[in-house]
């Protein structure tokens, strides 16, 4: 019944297929993840599909994004999400098949949507065909295309793995072989020219069927120290991402002619597009990664790991727009996405968790560039409390649980009321994680009928960004004031301001101009100034 009631509510510009754009697509776009294997049962063994993803398009047509990114689809060795890839031209079984990915495309571009597909450069599974030639023979060329070091007492150095202990294993002969990940993932060798080759071959693929471009994990990897030097210090995460103490893992100078190359790919199919996850402490050299002639995006993760404050998001923003602008590029902004916890629990939780980010959520929208949309962030979804016995994130695992992982953040989503939340059909097998107590509280289908819902304030937020040239677009210049948060957005000589209250009373806010959209009901305007409660957000339209 959902499904036809969304396919009756898309307006009718979005039932025709996409053209191609006069002004690049990608630099304002809304793009929505989608963590496949958490989206939408199809066939009923409890994992998330692409005949599921398939049959849900039409939600997200009448959402209003323009473009859905989907997580690794491929064969995998299953120890960290799909990111250890076996075979980078396939699909895994338990998603379907290469025809539906076809399908998915045709159905996705015929409701105005296009298809971003998630790729993995930096290492393969211990279970790809390269990685089990090497173990077999240390002679072999797929032997060249990994990082080995020679049988010896300790690891050739210091590095560390980003999910908990050294970053060397050894073969069953002894040998040290490097994975930044988990052992499962082995990082590939990318001073072998094979290994570039094969991803050319790879894009290729892809891109002949119709996909709209990639998202790139760990596009700031790939390269190593050629010498294999220790570390200046050891990895701690820190707030904003890799800094000088990994200096000898992540952003070696020669990765960027990988993107040169990559990029003059895509120049060969019009219209598609490249976003690097880039994970460097440093926006400006974040930005570099976005240069005219590399990937077209590189995403700022800044928002995403900042506090709750005026003064922590204004430098968020105004440093992210900054380093950006020096290289022409638009920013790609996230709040939330499948390796954080969720808005509302990072938040505060509850209420006031809630409150927050249907507050973010305005500011997300408004800022200029594109904003990535984590599937389940538009329902309010709270950090899930996943028992332990049915984790499967490697984090919780090496760290013999330690650290919490972020399978909180990766439970199936709630359609409907029904035991399985609509998420598989009655009768299917439980799905691959466990679903809350009250996660139908959050269903698609109730916040369909509440005008109040969070789920209602994203689709409108959407349509009014896609109607202002204001929102998305043009220049913005962000200020505060105690714990006022003010973006002002220009463009086509039209102005809305994005006015977020982050403290913990009601402000009075200048409201010269109409209101178009506030995430608190209760704000009202006494004159002419507008009384905003504390956590919420409004945007204005000046007259």
């Amino acid at each position: 019944m959902f499904a036809r009631l969304v396919r009756a509510a898309i307006p009718t510009q979005r039932r025709v297929a996409v053209e191609a754009s006069a002004s690049p697509w990608w630099r304002t776009a809304v793009v929505y993840q989608v963590y496949l294997r958490s989206f939408a049962d199809g066939n009923g063994d409890g994992i998330g599909d692409l005949s599921g993803l398939r049959s849900r398009l039409p939600y997200l047509a009448w959402l209003g994004v323009d473009a859905l990114w989907i997580n690794p689809h491929y064969p995998s060795g299953g120890a960290d999400g799909g990111y250890d890839v076996v075979d980078y031209r396939a699909v895994d079984p338990d998603y379907g098949d290469v025809t539906d990915v076809e399908d998915l495309v045709t159905e996705a571009r015929r409701l105005g949507l296009r298809v971003v597909l998630d790729v993995v450069p930096n290492h393969t599974s211990d279970r790809h065909p390269w990685f089990r030639a090497a173990l077999a023979d240390p002679a072999s060329p797929e032997a060249a295309r990994y990082h080995f070091a020679p049988p010896s007492d300790e690891p050739p150095n210091n590095w560390q793995s980003l999910f908990g202990g050294p970053a060397w294993s050894r073969t069953p002969d002894g040998r040290w072989y490097l994975h930044l990940f988990a052992p499962q993932q082995p990082d590939l060798n990318w001073r072998d020219p094979a290994v570039a080759a094969d991803f050319e071959k790879t894009l290729r693929f892809w891109l002949d069927r119709g996909v709209s471009g990639f998202r790139v994990d760990v596009a700031y990897g790939l390269f190593k120290d050629a010498g294999l030097r220790d570390n200046p210090g050891a990895y701690s995460p820190t707030l904003f991402g890799h800094g000088p103490e990994q200096a000898m893992t992540w952003n070696q100078p020669e990765v960027h002619d990988v993107w040169r190359r990559w990029r003059s790919i895509c120049d060969e199919y019009p219209d598609t597009m490249l976003v690097g996850e880039v994970c460097l402490a440093d926006l400006e050299q974040v930005a570099l990664y976005s240069r005219p002639d590399e990937l077209h995006q590189s995403f700022s993760f800044r928002l995403l790991k900042s506090p709750w404050s005026a003064e922590a998001f204004a430098e968020g923003v105004q440093g992210a727009l900054d380093a950006f602008g020096a290289v022409d590029a638009p920013v790609s902004w996230v709040l939330g996405n499948h390796d954080k916890d969720r808005l509302v629990t990072r938040f505060g939780g509850g209420s006031v968790g809630a409150a927050r980010a249907r507050a973010a959520a305005l500011l997300l929208l408004a800022l200029p560039g594109s904003a990535y949309v984590y599937a389940g962030d538009e329902l309010g979804l709270p950090q899930a409390l996943v028992p332990d016995e049915a984790k499967r994130d490697p984090i919780f695992l090496r760290s013999g649980g330690a650290r919490a992982g972020r399978d909180g953040c990766r439970v199936p989503l709630p359609w409907n009321a029904s035991p399985n939340v609509g998420f598989s059909a009655e009768g299917a097998a439980d799905p691959w994680l466990p679903i809350p107590s009250g996660w139908a509280e959050h269903a698609v289908s109730r916040q369909t009928w509440d005008d109040g819902s969070m789920l209602k304030l994203y689709r409108r937020a959407l349509a009014l960004r896609a109607e202002h040239p204001a929102l998305g677009s043009g220049a913005a210049t962000v200020s505060t004031r105690g714990d006022v948060l003010t973006l002002r957005c220009t463009g086509e000589g039209r102005t809305v301001r994005c006015v977020v209250n982050m403290g913990g009373g009601t402000v009075l806010v200048r409201s010269a101009g109409t209101v178009l959209l506030s995430s608190a009901p209760q704000a009202h305007s006494p004159g002419r100034s507008l009384a905003l409660p504390p956590d919420s957000a409004v945007w204005l339209a000046e007259d």
